[in-house]
């Protein structure tokens, strides 16, 4: 292994999603980030309904999201 550390959890999601959709993830955190008042599993089908993502991808950027809200 190298000296570079890889990223877990939802954050190893991030790069795929960036190749993926063309936006860089701060983009897509922001998105989901002003959808306040949604519960995690709404917050993730309007990802998926509105932008296209997928659902694997959508479930990373929302727990990220929610890990931050938690831990603040």
């Amino acid at each position: 292994m190298g000296d570079t550390e890889k990223a877990k959890g939802p954050a190893s999601y991030f790069p795929s999603i960036e190749k993926k959709y063309g936006q860089p993830i701060s983009y897509w955190l922001d998105l989901a980030r002003g959808q306040s008042g949604l519960k995690h599993m709404e917050l993730v089908a309007w990802l998926k309904e509105t932008h296209g993502l997928g659902h694997g991808h959508a479930n990373a950027i929302v727990a990220h999201v929610r890990a931050e809200t938690n831990s603040a």
